[in-house]
């Protein structure tokens, strides 16, 4: 039962260091920005993160993935993490978080 807790706290963990990147030409983050469609984490502490972009041509297609694997890889338990990048379903603003829209202004 201890492995569960692990992962269940693994990703919690994941997902609090996820709400502190953010997309450099909206100030919010990824994760209330609904990039992230998924957090996965494995019995053997693997992290796998399932994203997305606002655009396939975001200007930050190279860095943000790059980012987002390197601040995962820093949380202490994490033995290995993998972005995967896909863009099915593509991003649409109905993703973001309502926290998102409204600091954005569109409540």
């Amino acid at each position: 039962m201890e492995e569960f807790n692990d992962t269940i706290n693994l990703g919690e963990e994941a997902v609090k260091v996820l709400k502190t990147i953010y997309d450099p030409e909206i100030p919010v983050d990824i994760y209330e920005l609904g990039l992230i469609y998924d957090v996965f984490v494995n019995e053997t502490l693997d992290v796998k993160i399932l994203m997305t972009l606002t655009s396939p041509n975001c200007p930050v297609a190279e860095t943000l993935p790059r980012e987002v694997e390197d601040k995962i890889k820093k949380i202490d338990t994490v033995k290995s993490c993998e972005v995967e990048i896909t863009f099915d379903p593509p991003w649409t603003k109905d993703l973001m978080s309502e926290e998102a829209k409204l600091e954005l202004g569109m409540l």
